[in-house]
């Protein structure tokens, strides 16, 4: 199949990488697995178990005050917590067969709405955020942009840090919430090549 380059001749991609059907279960599943990964899992509580102090009895058993053991238990302020949280790990493995079929099918989508562009090159040589908001401006690329290009440029970072809602990723790091969250996506069409060796 063929997808248009802007201003350039259109270029053929994969049909396996860019003419999927869209599966949200799976792609559901992938988003949920990347978010989760990035979790720390570092919270933690004391149980009572964890409290220093003294078990003593503090009250006499009969004859005022309830019958209590210990000031650490969770009815006490600064007390221990019922089913105190632990560190953990919230990751979910996903295989990556199903991580690369969720890429295919984000990409999929995108160009069937007409979210994806290509594009020759950004032709960002310096760090001018004022250029990169014209060439935007040009492609009516609104919203949230993600630009995706193989070994992309400081300049084009350094243009792009001041924009609002626009993120430069490079190929090779693409990630799928990325993806997901975008307005538009323009990629150039090394990227592409790329992507497609990655998802073969």
């Amino acid at each position: 199949m063929e997808i248009n380059v802007i201003g350039a001749k259109p270029v053929n991609v994969s049909e396996a990488v860019f003419g999927q059907e869209f599966r949200q279960d799976l792609v559901h599943q992938v988003v949920v697995s990347y978010r989760n990964a990035g979790r720390a899992g570092t919270k933690a509580q004391k149980s009572r178990s964890d409290l220093s102090g003294t078990t003593k009895k503090f009250k006499k058993q009969k004859g005022g005050g309830a019958r209590h053991g210990d000031y650490r238990s969770p009815i006490f302020v600064g007390g221990g917590v019922s089913f105190a949280a632990r560190p953990r790990s919230f990751a979910q493995k996903v295989n990556r067969k199903m991580y690369r079929g969720a890429f295919a099918s984000i990409l999929s989508e995108l160009n069937r709405q007409g979210r994806l562009r290509l594009v020759e090159s950004f032709g960002i040589d310096q760090p001018k955020t004022k250029a990169l908001v014209g060439k935007l401006a040009a492609l009516e690329a609104t919203g949230r942009t993600v630009l995706v290009a193989e070994n992309a440029p400081e300049a084009l970072y350094l243009a792009a840090r001041n924009v609002p809602y626009v993120h430069v990723v490079d190929a090779a790091a693409l990630d799928p919430v990325s993806l997901v969250g975008a307005d538009h996506v323009l990629m150039t069409v090394e990227s592409v090549k790329k992507i497609e060796e990655w998802l073969a």
